[in-house]
């Protein structure tokens, strides 16, 4: 298979290029999918080689808009709806949640509202408070929809592909800070499947469960540990909804510990789910106490200092396995921070 680097950011372009041209019924809508950025380039692409007719711009009504995607979604179109911020998507709740989640139970399967949401979480340049939101269990907690969060350009492009040809309301929240990322991807149309977690880097001692842009820590935070000894198992479960509980509960039974690292806050989240998912299904096999790792219970800041202060990230996995294990490994974290997960040197 024809594979090159491509970034995040251009995987999501070249997904819905292509899933365009497979499918004459794929179309974009949302606010400023049309302009000269074409949301940080996602879109520019597709407008490019589309047209007006098929990447349409919107005025800024979110409830409207999902509530056209729907409609149109009914009527045998597959719309792919972007915000440029997933904040915005709270004024899309009621359509969301009201229709588009209950709409196959309501009609016993048989009508389906198959389009996909891309929400894009702006943190990493002074979003503050309003437009720095992870907004993933909020969305995960209704029946009815898929939510995933892409990690990586390869699972970027290949889950934009398999949500454009589901048959179900699909969520795809991507972390800006993620965009420049890269990795090899195919060249040809791929899918990735939701509800199959992957394990990014194997370990025997402890897992690690991250979402979004905390995968890259908690790969960051295993080559660190590595050196100490300590083989840490970072999955990827990529979609949250459906949630791949097999492949947490074995690495759970072989390592004995846990320690979630989520994008958002600890309170009814989605680190908490996963905590809770392990005490009940698989408590016998814990040595020690579930650890979470995630926003401090505040809003998000504006000033680049105190998002310093705010944002979870590698040292505060190790600090986490540090008090596990009871000894402070002494380890200069500060050296790793400008260290690409990725790409070492460890």
């Amino acid at each position: 298979m024809s594979v090159r680097e491509l970034s995040y950011g251009d995987a999501i372009s070249e997904a819905t290029v292509q899933a365009m041209e497979l499918d004459s019924e794929v179309f974009v809508m949302g606010l400023g999918v049309d302009d000269y950025k074409g949301i940080f380039g996602t879109t520019l692409a597709a407008h490019q080689k589309f047209g007006n007719a098929r990447v349409i711009g919107t005025p800024a009504c979110e409830n409207a808009m999902t509530g056209i995607a729907i409609g149109a979604a009914l009527n045998g179109k597959r719309p792919l709806l972007v915000h440029a911020r997933n904040d915005f998507m709270f004024l899309a709740l009621d359509q969301l949640i009201n229709n588009a989640s209950k709409w196959k139970y309501a009609y016993a399967g048989k009508s389906a509202v198959p389009f996909v949401t891309r929400g894009i979480i702006g943190r990493g340049w002074g979003q503050g408070p309003t437009h720095s939101q992870s907004i993933q269990s909020v969305l995960a907690h209704f029946p009815g929809i898929y939510v995933a969060m892409p990690s990586s350009p390869y699972i970027a492009k290949g889950i934009l592909m398999e949500g454009l040809r589901s048959s179900v309301p699909v969520i795809l929240l991507e972390h800006r800070s993620l965009y420049s990322m890269k990795e090899p991807v195919p060249v040809k149309p791929y899918m990735y499947p939701f509800g199959q977690g992957l394990i990014v880097h194997p370990g025997k001692d402890m897992t690690v469960v991250a979402t979004s842009a905390m995968v890259k820590e908690a790969v960051k935070a295993a080559h660190i540990l590595k050196k100490e000894g300590i083989g840490l198992e970072v999955i990827d479960p990529v979609s949250i909804q459906p949630l791949d509980e097999k492949i947490i509960l074995t690495s759970v039974k072989k390592t004995g510990y846990l320690i979630c690292a989520d994008t958002s806050w600890a309170s009814c989240g989605f680190a908490s789910e996963v905590s809770a998912l392990v005490a009940e299904k698989g408590f016998r096999h814990l040595k020690g106490p579930i650890k979470r790792v995630t926003l401090p219970a505040c809003p998000a800041p504006v000033s680049r200092e105190l998002e310093e202060a705010f944002y979870p990230d590698y040292r505060d996995i190790v600090s986490s396995i540090e008090e596990l294990i009871g000894r402070d490994l002494k380890i200069d974290l500060e050296k790793y921070r400008e260290v690409d997960a990725f790409k070492g040197p460890y």
